[in-house]
């Protein structure tokens, strides 16, 4: 993935959690994540495994595919 396309991700994921009023370890906690992974990629230093991709998506009540819209408000 390049740079650009990590940080996009990383501030959709943010908007999300932000947006269902969610701490970074109130996500991680009910989903089973590391904080700290979580946010590096929000930071968009990493990227992110499908696995960990699939399980933020269900933390959002979102399809996949619908995480990746980085168009979506």
């Amino acid at each position: 993935m390049q740079q650009e396309e990590l940080i996009k991700l990383g501030n959709r994921i943010k908007q999300l959690r932000k947006n269902k009023k969610l701490t970074l370890s109130a996500l991680c906690y009910r989903n089973g994540l590391e904080p700290s992974t979580v946010s590096r990629i929000e930071a968009g230093v990493v990227e992110a495994k499908y696995l960990t991709l699939i399980k933020l998506a269900n933390a959002f009540d979102l399809e996949l595919y619908e995480l990746l819209n980085f168009n979506c408000k």
